[in-house]
């Protein structure tokens, strides 16, 4: 009786199909079922996520030996048309200096029997490939096989993924990243000495034999030093630099020069603090000491508590004030974040600044501009600062001009602000890393297309057409009045004085 179920059983294992895998591989070109007429195909996806790992071809590993891959996944959506389904295709288009376009087609080893596994979840595949460049807009497409017939509209699902810079926890460990000392650890300690002096120690790499150390200000330099190290090795070194005596809130910025990416090495930065002496030629005086410590703390609680006193004495007074005057008063708002994009040919300081100006002085704006922040640009790269700055604003704006170069020489004078001062323009960048959210009303509300001097939008950016416009200064209190209502994602922080001691008197 025994033998004659466990035959039963394996006979009914045996009739069972099994559970459909993936089996993929390169394909190009378009598959073969799109030449073939269907009366029915399957639908589309239900998700497709993309995210990066770690992958290494050999037995034991180091970190240098490990290549950076999409793990692209995706969920069957739960329909009667999932037993059309015999593959699924995905597409991937790399955008940087290069453009990259590949495709791989993986394959379903069995039929669909069900719309669900037999556990009652969904289907979910993943495929493990691709390989990610630094700091590269990604456009990942994926349908299903056999595809809509020719002439009917194909169902399919997209994602946009950017890849990371060398200061990513994965990205680090590329070669490329790697010779740019994305590993190399200086410990920089920097410290002020004396009024008059800055000191800043660290630890050499022996990638490179020479380093730059700049003391700054407010994004001003102010002294600059300069190391050479020919011992090949990690060695600790010293660096006193001379600084003014108002150089209060001064940073240090530590520049290698390693032989595989220079100028275009990692750089580090970070505040100068106090230096805590360690040792004196005197022992201290331990009762001057306490009463030098005290005498400071209670003159600062005195004048803390007469400016409380006389705070709480003007609050009042114009709480009273305004009571008798107005019978409702209304909390000041933060400040909104504007990021502003506009094209090279655009005159920076005829047309940039001056709308910088409006902003700022009749729309309580804080404006978020490339050209102040060059250096953060370089190091983070312009896609990572993009998508930074693309979270921080509380509305993106497209600027765009009739400036002519003519114009924009006369007005600001020769090689002052024009196009040619730029190192690269990073409108058409912006344009392509934030096109995907024009489709989606939930996205869409963040951006603004300003047309100055009878500009239009034309050309490659005519997917700006679904983004609200605005023509300055014609249709200046709608832009005000739009403005006014972006949610604010920030606190109420210090007005932004970007364009101030270099824009010209509006």
């Amino acid at each position: 009786m025994l033998l004659v179920l466990l035959s039963l059983v394996a006979m009914y294992r045996i009739a069972l199909p099994g559970e459909p895998t993936i089996q993929c591989g390169s394909e190009p070109g378009p598959s073969p079922e799109w030449m073939v007429q269907h009366n029915l195909t399957p639908g589309d996806l239900r998700s497709l996520q993309v995210e990066l790992v770690q992958t290494c071809s050999k037995k034991d590993c180091k970190k240098e030996d490990f290549s950076i891959l999409m793990n692209i996944s995706w969920i069957l959506r739960a329909d009667a048309s999932i037993r059309l389904l015999k593959a699924t295709k995905i597409c991937v288009t790399g955008k940087s200096n290069m453009e990259s376009y590949s495709c791989v087609r993986c394959n379903y080893t069995e039929p669909f029997q069900r719309q669900t596994r037999p556990s009652g979840g969904r289907w979910t595949f993943s495929y493990v490939g691709f390989p990610v460049e630094l700091s590269t807009v990604y456009f990942i497409g994926a349908h299903n096989i056999p595809n809509a017939n020719m002439n009917e509209d194909s169902p399919s699902l997209s994602v946009n993924f950017t890849s990371p810079g060398c200061l990513n926890s994965v990205m680090k460990y590329k070669k490329r990243c790697i010779e740019a000392g994305s590993l190399w650890d200086p410990n920089i300690t920097a410290c002020k000495k004396n009024k008059m002096t800055v000191e800043v120690n660290f630890t050499t790499s022996s990638l490179g034999e020479r380093y730059g150390v700049i003391i700054l200000q407010n994004e001003r330099t102010l002294n600059f030093s300069q190391v050479e190290e020919h011992q090949n090795k990690p060695t600790r070194r010293s660096v006193a630099i001379s600084v003014g005596e108002e150089s209060e809130g001064t940073e240090f910025e530590l520049i290698p020069y390693f032989h595989l990416c220079e100028p275009d090495c990692i750089r580090r930065k970070g505040p100068v603090g106090l230096c805590i002496e360690t040792s004196g030629p005197y022992p201290p005086d331990n009762k001057r000491t306490m009463l030098g410590g005290w005498v400071p703390l209670i003159l600062v609680l005195l004048v803390a508590t007469w400016v409380l006193a006389v705070g709480i004495y003007l609050t009042r007074r114009q709480g009273r004030s305004t009571e008798t005057s107005f019978p409702a008063t209304s909390m000041l708002l933060p400040l909104i974040k504007v990021l502003v994009v506009y094209p090279a040919e655009v005159c920076f300081h005829h047309t940039v600044c001056r709308f910088t100006d409006f902003l700022q002085n009749h729309c309580r704006s804080e404006v978020i501009l490339e050209k102040w922040q060059r250096k953060r640009i370089a190091e983070m790269g312009p896609v990572q600062w993009l998508s930074a700055q693309k979270q921080a604003a509380d509305k993106v704006v497209f600027l765009l001009s009739s400036d002519a170069h003519g114009l924009c020489s006369s007005a600001c004078g020769p090689n002052t602000g024009s196009a040619s001062e730029k190192a690269q323009d990073l409108f058409p960048l912006a344009f392509n890393l934030f096109c995907s959210d024009f489709s989606t009303q939930a996205h869409l509300h963040k951006y603004m297309v300003v047309c100055l001097g009878g500009a239009d939008i034309k050309g490659d950016y005519n997917a700006l057409s679904v983004c609200p416009q605005y023509r300055l200064m014609k249709d200046a209190t709608a832009f005000h009045t739009e403005l006014l209502k972006a949610p604010r994602n920030v606190t109420v922080k210090k007005r932004s004085q970007a364009c101030r001691g270099s824009c010209p008197p509006l």
